[in-house]
C-alpha cells in the first residue's frame, strides 16, 4: 500500500486548511508489514498503556503526535481486526460481547460484525499515525480528515468537480471506524463515516464532526475542485443568505439565470 512518495504534504495541508478552515490536524495512517519499519519512523511514540484505535488516531489528529502500534497495544479484537492486526475469525464474527449492549440478539450482533469493512488479516503487523504535513509517513496509505458537516459537504463537492461520481457510503453503527479507515484501507476509496460512541467517548471526537478517510491521491483532486467552486462564490464558511430574502438575488451571484 502507499503512493505519491515525495509530495509536498505541508503545502497540501496548508491549501486544504485555507479552503476549509479545518480545526483538527489532517492525519496520515500507514500499515506496516514489519514492526521494525514502523519503529524506524522518525520521532515515533510507542504507547505506554492499552488503547483503542480511536485514541491512537486522536493522538495524531488532536495532539499532533506520531504514534505507532501493534496488536498488543490495542484493547481487544474489535480494534485489531478492523485494521487487519488480528483474525476475523468465528469469535470475532459472533460478536457475543455486544449482545445485550448494542444489539438485542446474537443474530443482530453477528449481522453487524459481518457488515464491517476490514483489512484482511495476515499481511500487516503494525500501524502508525502522524500529522500529514510532517511527511514522516511518506507515502501514507490513507489520510483522515475530521470536519463539520458544512466543511465536509464542500470537500465532497470538490471531489465531484471533475470526473463526477455518486458516492455511496455505509453506516454500520457502532464500530464506525470500519466505515472510515477500515473501508478506506481495504478498498482504496474515499470513505465517510459518522463517528460512533466509542470514537466520541474514547477518541474525543466532538458532536459536530464527521470523518473522511481516503488515499492521498484524492487530496489534489479535492483542492482543484474547491478552488474552482470558490471562484463561483461557493466557499467555506457558507454565508447565510436569510430565510426571508428574495432568493433570486442570491442565485444570480452564482448561476447564469438567463441560460
Amino acid at each position: 500500500m502507499g503512493e505519491q512518495t515525495g509530495c509536498d504534504w505541508r503545502a497540501v495541508v496548508a491549501e486544504l486548511n485555507g479552503l476549509l478552515k479545518l480545526r483538527t490536524t489532517i492525519t496520515a495512517m500507514k500499515l506496516f508489514e514489519r514492526v521494525e519499519d514502523m519503529e524506524a519512523v522518525p520521532r515515533i511514540r510507542r504507547p505506554q498503556a492499552v488503547h483503542t484505535t480511536d485514541q491512537v488516531v486522536a493522538m495524531g489528529a488532536r495532539l499532533g503526535w506520531t504514534v505507532g502500534i501493534t496488536a498488543d497495544d490495542l484493547v481487544g479484537p474489535q480494534c485489531r481486526a478492523v485494521i487487519g492486526l488480528s483474525p476475523q475469525d468465528e469469535a470475532f464474527k459472533a460478536g457475543r460481547e455486544f449482545v445485550g449492549v448494542w444489539h438485542a440478539t446474537p443474530e443482530d450482533a453477528r449481522l453487524r460484525q459481518e457488515a464491517l469493512s476490514v483489512v484482511p488479516h495476515g499481511r500487516y503487523r503494525a500501524l502508525a499515525v502522524s500529522p500529514l504535513e510532517s511527511g514522516r509517513l511518506d507515502p501514507p496509505d490513507i489520510c483522515l480528515i475530521y470536519a463539520t458537516p458544512g466543511q465536509m459537504i464542500l470537500f465532497i463537492n470538490g471531489l465531484q468537480w471533475r470526473g463526477y461520481r455518486r458516492f455511496d457510503w455505509s453506516v454500520v453503527g457502532e464500530t464506525a471506524c470500519a466505515d472510515s479507515w477500515g473501508r478506506a484501507l481495504a478498498t482504496g476509496e474515499p470513505s465517510l463515516s459518522l463517528p460512533c460512541y466509542a470514537e466520541r467517548r474514547f477518541g474525543g471526537v466532538p458532536d459536530d464532526e464527521m470523518l473522511m478517510a481516503l488515499p492521498p491521491r484524492y487530496l489534489p483532486v479535492a483542492i482543484e475542485g474547491l478552488k474552482a467552486l470558490a471562484k463561483n462564490g461557493i466557499r467555506y464558511p457558507v454565508a447565510p443568505y436569510g430565510i426571508q430574502n428574495d432568493v433570486r438575488a442570491g442565485l444570480v451571484a452564482t448561476y447564469d439565470l438567463k441560460r
